[in-house]
C-alpha cells in the first residue's frame, strides 16, 4: 500500500486491499474486502463497499455479496457510495453524490453523473454517458456506447409494489449507442434498439426498434435515425 492513509478522517479498513499511488480525500470510508486497483482517486467523503440494508419484503437475492472491486485509474467523486459486490471499470467516474448498489458492473471508461442512482444487479458496459440525477432500476442492461440524459428513469415494476410472490422485475434494456433525452421515462421490460433515440420527456411504454426516433406521451416512431448521426459517423 503506496498511499499515505492519513487523510483527514479517512477510515480504511485492515481488509481491504489498496494499490499503488491512491489518492484518498478527507472523512473517506473503505469497508472490509474493498478492492482499490492503482491510480484510483476517492475524494472526500466517499463510501466504498457499504453493505445494502433490505426490508424483509425486498425481492433481492441476499447472502454473501463479495467485494467492491474499483479497478485501475477509475474516480470515485465527493459523496459517492458504492456498494460491496460491485465493479467499478477502469478509467470510470462516478460522481458527486452518485449511488451504486450492490452487484452491478461499469465498464471502463464510463462516467456515472452526479446524485444519478445505479440500482442493484445492473450491467453497464464501456463509454457510456449517463447524466445528473438519472436513476436506473435494478435488472437493467446497458450495452457500450449509450447515452442517457440527465433526470431519464427507468422502472421495473407495473403493479407499483403489487407483484405476485416470485414475479421477477423487469429492468429496461438500452443497446449498443442509442440515446434517451432528458427527463424520459422507461416503462417495465422496455428495449431501446441499437442506435435507437428516445427523445427528451418521451414515456416509452413499448420497445423501440433499432435506429428509430420515438417521442411524445406515449412515445411514438416518428422517423428513422439519419446515417450522419449513427456512431460510427462520429468515432
Amino acid at each position: 500500500m503506496s498511499q499515505t492513509p492519513s487523510a483527514a478522517g479517512l477510515v480504511l479498513s485492515p481488509t481491504a486491499t489498496v494499490g499503488r499511488d491512491v489518492t484518498f480525500g478527507a472523512h473517506v470510508v473503505v469497508h472490509d474486502d474493498v478492492v482499490i486497483g492503482d491510480g484510483v482517486t476517492v475524494q472526500d467523503g466517499a463510501v466504498l463497499g457499504k453493505a445494502p440494508s433490505l426490508s424483509r419484503r425486498s425481492s433481492a437475492p441476499r447472502g454473501d455479496l463479495g467485494p467492491l472491486v474499483i479497478e485501475d485509474d477509475a474516480v470515485i467523486c465527493a459523496q459517492a457510495i458504492v456498494f460491496a459486490g460491485s465493479r467499478i471499470g477502469t478509467r470510470s467516474i462516478i460522481g458527486d453524490q452518485a449511488y451504486v448498489r450492490e452487484r452491478t458492473t461499469i465498464g471502463p471508461d464510463t462516467v456515472i453523473g452526479r446524485a444519478s442512482a445505479i440500482d442493484n444487479d445492473v450491467v453497464i458496459g464501456a463509454r457510456v454517458r449517463v447524466q445528473t440525477q438519472v436513476y436506473v432500476t435494478a435488472n437493467s442492461t446497458i450495452e457500450d456506447d449509450v447515452f442517457v440524459g440527465p433526470c431519464a428513469m427507468t422502472t421495473n415494476d407495473d403493479t407499483m409494489a403489487r407483484l405476485a410472490p416470485e414475479t421477477p422485475l423487469r429492468g429496461a434494456t438500452l443497446r449498443r449507442a442509442c440515446r434517451v433525452g432528458g427527463g424520459a421515462v422507461l416503462l417495465p421490460g422496455v428495449e431501446i434498439g441499437e442506435e435507437g433515440f428516445v427523445a427528451a420527456g418521451a414515456v416509452v411504454t413499448s420497445d423501440v426498434p433499432p435506429r428509430k426516433v420515438v417521442m411524445g406521451v406515449p412515445a411514438r416512431m416518428v422517423k428513422d435515425v439519419p446515417d450522419e448521426d449513427l456512431l460510427e459517423n462520429w468515432s
